[in-house]
């Protein structure tokens, strides 16, 4: 492991080529985190939201899985779309 002293946890995380897996991730958790967080609200389990956007639970319980990056953007729009929400993504510098 590389010893990177006086920087950023970012930097470090970039020197060790892990930035953009943890980015990713953390991304991935927060989008977990909003979506059980309306589905709590409006009472929408995940069987009904399986059936709102035609697909699996298995996709649903992927789609929720705050460990699991593996989910698509077309995925989560139409997750966001069947709660009555929208998906907003932007660059940042």
């Amino acid at each position: 492991m590389q010893r990177v002293s006086g920087t950023h946890f970012e930097d470090f995380l970039r020197a060790e080529g892990r930035l953009d897996e943890a980015t990713t991730l953390a991304i991935k958790r927060v989008l977990a985190y909003q979506l059980t967080e309306v589905m709590t609200k409006a009472k929408v389990s995940q069987a009904e939201l399986a059936r709102r956007m035609g697909t699996s639970r298995a996709v649903i319980r992927r789609l929720l899985d705050k460990d699991d990056p593996s989910v698509t953007l077309s995925t989560m729009t139409r997750a966001a779309s069947a709660l009555g929400k929208s998906l907003t993504l932007k660059l940042a510098a």
